[in-house]
């Protein structure tokens, strides 16, 4: 997503401040260290991007560590989400095994969508929680539709932004990301922020149409290898512990801090 007019005047101005703070009152180097870092957490962490053409006319011309970024798929398009075969076709109930899910777990589904899985992992933790995450209005509209009609009282919508999930810090036991990551405008600090949400034992499970297999009928730009996937986790501290091959055409792939 290309940096907006006001965003670039914001930093110019922040720029300007701090300059004119120096020429006024020498900074003690407490004071520069601390707001060193308060630019740090607040300026977005570019390491890794870069713009040019879209190779691929269904992705965007932002490219994170070689790989293009894929557009997001709006909330016009949820019937997919809901489709008949897709329990068939992705193997969706063997996905849900392989989470070996505990009662007590605090689950994020990110880009949780119309809640197609929210709602097949709420019963499954029935002491612990699903934080269901997406960036559009219309989504969590449909996820609290479908929380009231069948009483998921442990479902938790959240309204995430391009760059954080608002998680809470050092609370979820497992964050599960299916078909979504690939379409993260800032992946680098998305990634960030999930990793800093992870209890001590917890994990990243992340679930992409094989890139590897030709024969998976979809698009390249929405299939993830599992070298590019180790590689995007790995530039912000997460290690693979795990890849899983019993579903029919993603991977997946489960994550833990270095």
């Amino acid at each position: 997503m290309p940096f907006s007019s006001k965003a670039i005047v914001w930093l110019s101005a922040a720029g300007l401040f701090a300059g004119s703070f120096a020429c006024t009152q020498p900074l003690s180097e407490s004071s520069a260290a601390q707001l060193t870092e308060e630019r740090r957490q607040t300026l977005p962490d570019t390491s890794g991007y870069e713009r040019r053409p879209p190779q691929d006319l269904n992705g965007i011309g932002k490219y994170y560590l070689g790989r293009q970024i894929a557009h997001v798929m709006g909330h016009e398009g949820a019937s997919w989400l809901e489709r008949s075969g897709r329990q068939q076709e992705e193997g969706t109930d063997i996905l849900l095994r392989e989470l070996r899910l505990k009662p007590t777990d605090v689950v994020a589904d990110i880009g949780a969508g119309t809640g197609f899985f929210t709602f097949r992992i709420s019963p499954l933790v029935p002491q612990g929680k699903v934080l269901a995450v997406d960036i559009q209005p219309e989504m969590l509209t449909a996820l609290r539709e479908t929380k009231d009609r069948l009483r998921a009282s442990n479902v938790v919508p959240l309204q995430g932004t391009t760059s954080n999930p608002n998680l809470p810090a050092k609370g979820v036991d497992v964050v599960l990301l299916v078909d979504a990551y690939h379409e993260f405008d800032y992946p680098r600090e998305m990634m960030r922020a999930i990793r800093n949400s992870l209890t001590p034992t917890g994990r990243v499970a992340l679930v992409e149409y094989r890139a590897e297999d030709s024969k998976v009928p979809i698009k390249r730009i929405h299939k993830m290898s599992v070298a590019q996937a180790r590689r995007e986790m790995a530039a912000i501290g997460l290690r693979l512990t795990d890849s899983i091959a019993s579903l029919p055409q993603q991977h997946l792939l489960i994550f833990r801090r270095q």
